[in-house]
């Protein structure tokens, strides 16, 4: 039957009078006729016309006046006398075919996400739907933030849907209707060949893509990075966010390479200030200096602004003298004399400078 834009429903109900007779579940062709916001017409030919609610085209797919469509029969008996059709049903018996193709051949193909949740995100792919976890997002996409705020995980993960992803097929069963997909897979050959041209003391660029406690994650050019805390500054660092921001560009030194990941240093991109302002010391000096930290095994002192010192508590006496919390009060200035100074191991031990409780 011949179709064109100006036909009607009634055009074509009354066209069709002797339909033929056909069964739920059986897939049929057509054209369409009709794409309004909730529905889709389609001309079945001698079939009728067949309904399809704008749910059952298929999340991802787009549909357009003219085109030939395979649909599956849900309902052959509407009020209006038209058969109610689901194009993603059809869609989706086919698409099996094609998904454990893929899988079977390894291919790397394209698909986008249609929603989130904090496990990872939701994905069609030729009308079969499936899941894309976290755990497969590449370091690009990985989204990596500070504690547990699973809130800001989800917002990051809904700001992936409708992004165009590459990914490979981890694992597909069609008797149970799960269907894997990894991100990670995909781009991990073209990691391979980048890895080999790295190498522990190379400078890399990357963007930041994780603050957390313990320091934070880079992404350079696929590759995932991590800068750990105390890679940061030459400084003491106590709050990984004072230092850098998520989508911030930044250099960095390889200082490890461990399978995929990098372990990377900002403060080795600069000179060590410690090695500067520790020459200003000798052994014996006497030394001013403040407390900044209070542990079971004695305190640390700020000498100077590189210079971190430390007071043992073998230093403090017995009993209640050795007591460093009793001894020592944070933030306060005392004086000190230099016991040892080991440049190798940038370690420094003082001594009260009486050797008593002040």
């Amino acid at each position: 039957m011949a179709t064109n834009a100006n036909i009607t429903m009634d055009d074509l109900l009354e066209s069709e009078g002797k339909s033929v007779q056909f069964a739920s579940g059986e897939t049929v062709s057509g054209t369409v006729f009709s794409v309004k916001k909730h529905e889709v017409l389609i001309d079945l030919g001698s079939l009728g016309v067949g309904y399809v609610p704008r749910r059952e085209v298929g999340l991802s797919r787009n549909i357009a006046i003219g085109d030939e469509v395979t649909a599956s029969i849900v309902d052959t008996e509407l009020e209006d006398g038209m058969s109610l059709l689901s194009l993603r049903k059809a869609a989706k018996e086919k698409g099996w075919e094609e998904v454990i193709a893929k899988k079977d051949a390894g291919d790397v193909i394209e698909v986008e996400a249609y929603d989130a949740n904090r496990g990872g995100l939701l994905v069609e792919y030729e009308g079969v739907r499936g899941f894309l976890p976290v755990s497969q997002l590449s370091a690009e996409h990985y989204p990596r933030v500070g504690g547990s705020d699973k809130d800001e995980i989800l917002q990051r993960l809904n700001s992936l849907t409708g992004t165009p992803m590459k990914v490979r097929i981890l694992d597909a069963d069609r008797k149970t209707n799960k269907l894997i997909f990894s991100e990670k897979e995909a781009v991990k050959d073209g990691l391979s060949e980048r890895f080999e041209k790295m190498a522990v003391g190379d400078t890399v660029k990357g963007v930041v893509t994780g603050v957390v406690d313990f320091g934070a994650f880079v992404n350079i050019d696929g590759i995932e990075g991590l800068i750990h805390i105390s890679e940061i500054s030459w400084e003491r660092v106590s709050n990984t966010s004072d230092y850098v921001k998520v989508g911030q560009n930044i250099d960095a030194k390889i200082i490890a390479i461990d399978k995929d990941r990098l372990s990377l240093s900002m403060k080795q991109l600069t000179q060590d200030p410690w090695l500067d302002e520790v020459e200003k010391f000798k052994k014996g000096d006497a030394v001013e200096g403040t407390v900044t930290r209070i542990t079971p095994f004695g305190a640390f002192v700020q000498l100077s602004p590189a210079v971190e010192a430390l007071v043992h508590i073998s230093e403090l006496g017995e009993g209640k003298d050795a007591d460093p919390e009793k001894v020592f009060t944070l933030n306060a200035r005392k004086e000190f004399t230099i016991l040892d100074i080991d440049k190798e191991n940038r370690k420094i031990s003082l001594k009260l400078a009486d050797g008593k409780k002040k």
